[in-house]
């Protein structure tokens, strides 16, 4: 069925993919038309506590000071962004808006006087969402999952202290801290619940598929209603049926033929 397919845990695996993709491809495109043009985008950065910074708020992420630095980025981000929008798809849009915009106003208020840049504040705010989301809701996954990519990453718990002057550091603290209030914040929410909703649907199918014939008779199914045949007499007094809804009809009305 196509219900079954939109949320089946292969659609959302594919789904989760193609957000990704998508996302990294964008910003790839976006650093060959400043490398093929000549342009310098890093103007359009968080300068914080500045008007003309605010723009950065929802640009920053977008721009990297060089073909190397997006790079760093790119695997982090593409692993990351599976992982959220698969394990928590119904709760990914917010989660990713969240850590995004949280991210860069924060930034824009505290942070020092520089052009801030690069979608670092991203991957550690996703990689806090999962490593403490898994500690919250005790899921062995998502914890893993965000450990795998600060291994792979290298050197995230050191981002998150001062040291080099050219690298964002409070990107990278103000990051993880939205990502742990998103955490915290949607603890409660259902884990993939689109995978539960089809579980649930299967069940359902399965149990009406266990019903058993005897005698013209069936199980009374589970759903508002049902079918029931009322035998009526033709013209020429042969048996046919006549189909109608009924309300919690127990069985089937057996006739002979």
């Amino acid at each position: 069925m196509i219900v079954a397919e939109k949320h089946s845990e292969k659609f959302i695996f594919r789904k989760s993919v193609v957000i990704a993709l998508g996302f990294v491809f964008f910003l790839w495109f976006i650093r060959t038309v400043e490398d093929s043009m000549t342009l310098d985008f890093g103007v359009w950065g968080i300068l914080p506590r500045s008007i003309t910074g605010l723009v950065g708020i929802f640009a920053a992420p977008l721009i990297h000071g060089s073909a190397l630095h997006l790079l760093s980025n790119t695997f982090p981000l593409i692993l990351l962004l599976i992982a959220v929008f698969y394990f928590y798809d119904k709760i990914a849009k917010e989660v990713f808006l969240w850590i995004y915009f949280a991210t860069g106003f924060w930034v824009w208020v505290v942070a020092r006087q520089a052009y801030h840049i690069g979608s670092s504040g991203l991957v550690y705010g996703l990689a806090a969402f999962l490593f403490f989301s898994g500690i919250f809701r005790r899921d062995v996954r998502s914890t893993a999952v965000a450990v795998a990519i600060a291994f792979i990453h290298g050197g995230m718990v050191q981002g998150l202290v001062p040291g080099d002057n050219s690298v964002s550091w409070e990107s990278h603290l103000l990051g993880s801290m939205a990502g742990i209030f998103c955490s915290f914040y949607f603890r409660k929410e259902p884990h993939i619940p689109s995978l539960q909703d089809t579980d649930t649907s299967d069940e359902n199918s399965a149990n009406r598929m266990s019903s058993t014939y005897k005698g013209y008779s069936f199980s009374k199914p589970k759903q508002k209603y049902v079918y029931h045949f009322k035998p009526s007499e033709s013209k020429d007094s042969s048996y046919y049926y006549d189909l109608e809804t009924g309300e919690e009809n127990e069985s089937f009305i057996s006739s002979k033929i």
